[in-house]
């Protein structure tokens, strides 16, 4: 008997040879996704699952662009960080900043570029027409003034200082690096200014003229403050 006859199915040489060249493709094809996840690896904080600077860069750009003057960008900054850390343990500082990257991407949306720039310092580039500014930042300081609950039970008191900025201030449209940099100095002089304050605080003209170092500023222009007492 001839002994293709005894195998349940005949492959064709055709089919063999598509076969046998669709090996090499799935390997490539696993290849793709591993690197694929690798690569968007490299654009999130592994901590928080924000966005790394450079990935929120580009993003807050193309915001920028899309959306001129209904663009806000935001500055947070923890309040007492090292103090967490230092009396709770670095365990439980990595439990607030994890926490402080969900509250942020719950409030600014999936639209939205939310970025982890280092440290304890987070910024949120998202369309917030003008009208209902002052609501959404009060909302943003009561979410940030939550406690966290650890996974052993103990909750820790946290808060934020939170400074806010809006392309209108700077009398142009904003299109490029060089106004998100502008953007990003006003809302942190702003945040600065209300440092400690449980206030959200909105930049003035004044705040793209105040001289500053390494984006701190010096100086207290007048504010427009949201939230909580402090």
């Amino acid at each position: 008997m001839n002994s293709a006859a005894r195998l349940p199915g005949r492959i064709s040489p055709n089919a063999l040879l598509i076969t046998t060249a669709a090996v090499p493709l799935t390997g490539w094809a696993v290849h793709a996704v591993a690197l694929h996840k690798r690569l968007a690896a490299t654009r999130r904080d592994p901590l928080t699952g924000l966005l790394r600077r450079d990935a929120y860069t580009a993003r807050a750009r193309r915001l920028l662009a899309r959306h001129g003057d209904d663009v806000t960008l935001v500055m947070v900054d923890a309040d007492h960080f090292k103090q967490i850390n230092d009396s709770l343990g670095h365990a439980a500082g990595d439990a607030v900043l994890a926490a402080f990257g969900a509250r942020l991407t719950a409030w600014a949306g999936p639209r939205a570029a939310v970025g982890r720039l280092g440290g304890d310092e987070f910024a949120v580039v998202l369309e917030l027409a003008s009208d209902r500014r002052a609501q959404r930042l009060e909302q943003l300081v009561r979410m940030l003034h939550t406690p966290v609950v650890l996974d052993d039970g103990r909750t820790v008191d946290v808060a934020a200082s939170i400074g806010a900025a809006t392309p209108d201030v700077l009398g142009t449209r904003v299109l490029g690096t060089r106004d998100l940099t502008a953007l990003q100095r006003m809302a942190d002089a702003a945040l600065y200014d209300g440092k400690h304050t449980g206030r959200a605080v909105l930049a003035t003209r004044q705040h793209a003229t105040v001289p500053s170092i390494n984006g701190r500023r010096i100086g207290r222009p007048g504010t427009a403050t949201w939230g909580r007492a402090a």
